[in-house]
């Protein structure tokens, strides 16, 4: 591991080159400071907390946000997918690809209504780069002229990364790239990056897109750390790094008892030193000048001593608070959810023939059958639109089946991956008391110190939290009162979260001891919590219907 120097040096194949830059939240907040980094033809993981910057960063490199301060240097074409692209209303899938203007000459042009100028300017190669960019993407055959607004969030993820293939440019940005895709989809991005032979910058916290990287760029306010290899690698060094704080912080917490344990000893010999000091010159055998120049160097040493082990003191603190600054920078996150007593053999839930149709008829899912018995941990999977959240909601009781029973005899409850149980506009204290209505604010502000919302983080406003945030939050207000759920319903629950938190989830879930049904497209994920696939959706499209054929159980 090396941290960035000030001025790194340019290589031939630098494509971004960032000299102490820095960069501010709207608000006046430093994100981080006299940052340098090049990039050039490698595939770099950009990870770190959520809030650090990371996005911003990637902005700053597509020049689509100025930096705060420094410099920044691009000696090629940056092409950027971010987060989110909501398509207008009449926005064409040619549009979303950015090859608008240029199908529209070819079109006018062999419809024999081109102009001079479009003959020159028409790019004959287009039509077999659009076809070639929509195939690698999992999109042959789409129509140029359908309305993108129809497509699903995945679809337009991956319309927008076949548009930056086409575009070929020097230097990809991407910006969670698959977050909301299922498996499949997520293999497709996987795929394409590893066959990408310019550079690249990956934000993510998907582990198995890590894994593909050629170093990992772990970005706090610290600065940068660059790890060379891939996510594992990486994961090793941050073991190490943390393991190594551990030792730093026991060995300056035995340092400073020890200066402290000396500061006392020599206050005592001072002590017992005047002491006998005052009853030699109470005696009256000593002449003045004897006692003067006794209490002259009694005075020096005692400075000395006190000097010296004042110093010592300060030393130790000193290696104290960084290496507390140390751990503080590389511990996990920590979720300590309560025990429910769930037996073995008490049934949670128990899905017959349930399912649920839209209210014009369409059958969204089902018919299901699913029987959850005791602290298993199950896991829905399938691709993108086949019913995973409509089964979860059905599970949980915030829809009721159209057709067949859910039978639900414990607590449950759902937390989905905006914890849209919370209300962006409460406090936390005033969410855990809305949902616990029985609960007292002093017992609220108890449970909540037991998630880590201690003193006055009980008052943060839900929309000012970050992911792992509104997470922990979320799992206090159903986990925190005196009936916590025994039934955990999770959708997708760490799209929003950055490495940290997910590995923090992991380990809580790991421990707990209730039952969970849990959607996610994270197989790393899934493995860490011991999920069983249990019901595996599958999407059939017939004759504009969806149904669900159920698979076997098998382990992750």
């Amino acid at each position: 591991m090396s941290r960035t120097s000030p001025s790194p040096s340019a290589s031939p194949s630098g494509y971004a080159i960032a000299d102490r830059i820095s960069a501010d939240t709207p608000d006046g907040r430093r994100l981080f400071d006299n940052l340098s980094l090049a990039f050039g033809r490698e595939r770099t993981g950009l990870v770190g907390r959520n809030g650090v910057g990371k996005s911003t960063l990637l902005r700053i490199l597509a020049g689509e946000h100025p930096p705060s301060g420094g410099t920044l240097a691009r000696a090629g074409t940056v092409g950027m997918l971010d987060q989110r692209h909501e398509p207008g209303p009449h926005e064409r899938v040619a549009e979303t690809l950015g090859v608008g203007a240029g199908v529209a000459v070819l079109d006018r042009v062999l419809a024999g209504e081109g102009t001079e100028a479009d003959l020159a300017e028409a790019d004959w190669t287009l039509s077999e780069r659009i076809e070639d960019a929509l195939g690698q993407v999992g999109l042959a055959g789409l129509a140029l002229d359908r309305l993108s607004s129809g497509l699903s969030g995945g679809e337009l993820t991956r319309l927008r990364l076949a548009g930056l293939l086409i575009a070929r440019p020097d230097l990809l940005l991407l910006d969670e790239p698959t977050n909301h895709l299922d498996a499949d989809a997520r293999k497709i991005v996987a795929e394409v990056l590893g066959r990408w032979k310019g550079g690249a910058v990956v934000v993510s916290h998907d582990r198995d897109l890590l894994r593909r990287m050629d170093r990992i760029v772990e970005l706090s306010s610290l600065g940068a750390a660059v790890h060379g290899g891939n996510y594992d690698l990486y994961a090793e060094q941050k073991a190490a790094e943390r393991a190594a704080a551990r030792r730093d912080l026991a060995s300056a917490e035995r340092e400073v008892d020890r200066a402290a344990r000396e500061g006392r000893v020599a206050a005592e010999k001072k002590a017992r030193r005047d002491r006998a000091g005052r009853a030699y010159a109470a005696s009256g055998s000593a002449p003045k000048i004897v006692l003067g120049m006794m209490a002259e160097r009694a005075e020096v040493s005692g400075a000395r001593e006190s000097g010296l082990a004042e110093r010592r003191t300060e030393a130790a603190e000193q290696a104290l608070g960084e290496a507390q600054a140390r751990v503080e920078r590389v511990r996990e996150l920590s979720i300590p959810l309560p025990p429910t007593g769930l037996a073995a053999g008490r049934t949670v839930l128990t899905m017959s023939g349930a399912a649920w149709d839209a209210p014009d008829g369409r059958r969204i899912v089902g018919p299901v059958d699913l029987s959850l018995t005791g602290p298993r941990r199950v896991a829905i999977t399938g691709p993108n639109g086949a019913g995973k959240t409509t089964l979860l909601k059905l599970a949980a009781g915030l829809l009721e089946p159209t057709a067949g029973t859910v039978e639900r005899p414990v607590r449950a409850a759902l937390l989905d991956q905006e914890t849209s149980l919370l209300r962006p506009e409460e406090t936390v204290v005033e969410a855990f008391l809305r949902l616990n209505p029985g609960a007292t604010p002093n017992a609220a502000r108890a449970a909540l110190a037991r998630f880590l919302f201690r003193n006055t983080a009980g008052d943060r406003v839900v929309g000012t939290l970050s992911g792992g945030e509104r997470l922990r939050a979320g799992l206090a207000c159903v986990m925190g009162g005196e009936n916590p759920s025994q039934l955990l319903i999770l959708d997708e629950p760490t799209n929003h979260l950055d490495l940290d938190a997910v590995t923090g989830v992991e380990a809580a879930l790991q421990a707990w001891d209730g039952a969970l049904l849990v959607v996610s497209h994270d197989p790393a994920f899934l493995a860490a919590i011991g999920a069983e696939v249990e019901k595996t959706i599958a999407l059939e499209c017939n004759a504009g219907s969806h149904s669900l054929d159920i698979g076997d159980t098998r382990l992750i």
